[in-house]
């Protein structure tokens, strides 16, 4: 009788330290460091949103699933740790697969959590059912459901750990509704160590000498796994040789924008075809990335097989690539850059002259237009001219797809490593979400955003986001009424026949006020340097978001 009686104490006291597998499903997102998850609520998670309510993961509730999973991303841009978003099942899942569209494109670090129907509903055609492992599993590094709940803090180290090994991207987990419920013992599962490569001796030599052989070196940055730190070092080196360094499109900043070394965006925007620099190059070091459509002009320069193509990436799978591979050095690229430091390399003349006469072009490029307004409408090029000057040295842009990207790829001064964040798979309605994690993440922090006025209205609602939990970015809308990249290619194709490209637009300065912001409009050039004073006070003094409506005209009048 006292050994039944002990051993049903024993069993209260082991019961009396469990947890539902939601729970620890927090608990191991804190233990991995994360500080906030971006989520649309849903009954199907309930569970994991109770145990949110006492954890210190800042829990940020957005308006549309799609505007959470850019938020998720964009954080999975900034961090070193994967961005979480959480959504519902069925239509939920379905408005957040085009972050995760991102995140995969962009190689961004991201955890997808998806609520799912109760395991014992599943196959019957429950309300809302889905096979998320049909739906992602061509998207997504991996596809894990939790359906033993004893594995919940397993499940998530080894979502964390998928996310950012190898080539990062994201990766979707989903939570039966009546298995994250479940009791268990709260033992969390350590984080799982990711490697980071590095440089052999081989590698080592084969670079130095290609280095040594090469007259027009080139290094090209880009993605998404670098540290401050590692971009720091990386620019010390370059400048001491007298080397170039220009940027994958739209990930500029990580070889800060005044560095002598740096001579520009390679990628949609620039002044001359994509091509005629990487042609001329003798040598091409990529860091963090590889020669890819954009890079490349949809896979046409570059292919020439007796090209010289280093490439640093700790993706030995080289997805893709274009043009040949000369030598692959597997490593991240901090590490990489650890071990290129060390080398230390005899300047060349011909190195001075090159790197010298493609900063000069880059310089003359980003040159800024006159700040004086002129007649008529107003004038992007007035706006960057007026706000870039004001701009403190730890400025911020982000963006998502447009010919207004355009003006932040010129002018906006990207000093520091994810000083740009943007969407590389050409994803739409990104500007707002990325303006708000980038703002959470970095309060304090000037963070602008420029929006076309089709991709406003795709994710603007979510400023009733960004007033809530108190980001304050600057919000630029440029409106032409069009979707202006489509009517560009159309009238090239199909001159003269506008279809489907034109908009009547609302009053978003209006707008921006009913969230609960600064908002301003602006038709005539004359008002741009007041718009941008007035916007920039209102962040500074009365701690609020900002937008300014830009009224501009098309290039070429609707037909």
């Amino acid at each position: 009788m006292t050994e039944i009686l002990v051993s049903a104490a024993r069993e209260t006291d082991v019961r009396g330290h469990e947890k539902s597998a939601g729970h620890v499903i927090v608990d191991t997102l804190q233990a991995h460091g994360i500080r906030r998850a971006y989520v649309v609520p849903g009954e199907s998670f309930l569970d994991v949103l109770d145990g949110l309510h006492d954890s210190p993961i800042e829990t940020v509730a957005c308006r549309h699933e799609g505007g959470a999973a850019y938020m998720a991303e964009a954080d999975g841009k900034m961090n070193q740790l994967p961005g979480i978003a959480m959504v519902t099942r069925g239509p939920g899942a379905a408005n957040a697969h085009v972050g995760l569209h991102t995140a995969w494109q962009d190689s961004t670090p991201m955890v997808l959590f998806v609520g799912l129907i109760p395991f014992a509903h599943r196959d019957r055609e429950a309300f809302q059912e889905f096979d998320i492992k049909a739906w992602f599993g061509t998207g997504a590094k991996r596809v894990m459901v939790l359906d033993h709940a004893e594995r919940a803090s397993e499940i998530v180290a080894e979502a964390m750990f998928a996310a950012q090994s190898g080539r990062p991207g994201p990766v979707v987990v989903g939570l039966p509704e009546d298995v994250i419920q479940e009791k268990i013992r709260p033992d969390l599962h350590p984080p799982i160590p990711v490697a980071a490569g590095g440089m052999t001796t081989a590698d080592a030599e084969a670079l130095g000498a290609a280095l040594a052989a090469s007259s027009k070196p080139l290094f090209v940055t880009g993605g998404n796994d670098w540290t401050q730190e590692g971009a720091d070092r990386l620019t010390s080196w370059l400048e001491k040789h007298s080397l170039p360094a220009a940027a994958e499109w739209r990930t500029e900043g990580t070889v800060p924008f005044d560095s002598p070394s740096y001579v520009g965006p390679i990628g949609y925007g620039r002044p001359r075809p994509t091509y005629d620099l990487l042609e001329e190059t003798d040598l091409l070091i990529f860091i963090g990335t590889v020669p890819g459509d954009v890079i490349t002009d949809g896979f046409l320069c570059r292919q020439d097989w007796n090209k010289k193509n280093f490439l640093v990436t700790i993706d030995p799978s080289l997805r893709g690539r274009s043009g040949s591979v000369s030598w692959q050095i597997v490593a991240k690229p901090d590490v990489f850059v650890r071990d290129l430091v060390k080398m230390d390399l005899e300047v060349k003349d011909e190195w001075k002259a090159w790197t010298t006469r493609m900063r000069a072009e880059q310089r003359a490029f980003a040159e800024l237009p006159s700040a004086e307004p002129g007649p008529g409408s107003a004038r992007m090029d007035t706006l960057m001219a007026n706000l870039v000057p004001a701009l403190p040295s730890n400025a911020m842009v982000t963006f998502g797809a447009g010919e207004h990207t355009n003006w932040a790829h010129r002018y906006f001064p990207t000093r520091r490593y994810a000083s740009m964040i943007s969407a590389r798979n050409g994803s739409m309605g990104y500007s707002i979400p990325s303006a708000i994690a980038a703002s959470l993440a970095h309060p304090g922090r000037l963070i602008v955003t420029i929006a076309g006025d089709g991709e406003f209205l795709m994710n603007g609602q979510e400023l009733a986001t960004a007033a809530q939990y108190g980001a304050t970015p600057l919000v630029i809308v440029m409106d032409n009424q069009e979707y202006g990249t489509i009517r560009t290619h159309q009238e090239l194709q199909y001159p003269h026949r506008v279809s489907g490209t034109q908009l009547k637009n609302p009053d978003f300065a209006l707008m921006a006020r009913a969230f609960g912001g600064f908002g301003v409009r602006v038709e005539h050039d004359s008002d741009v340097p007041g718009a941008v004073e007035a916007a920039l006070t209102a962040i500074e003094d009365d701690g609020v978001f900002a937008l300014i409506h830009l009224i501009v005209e098309q290039r070429v009048k609707a037909y």
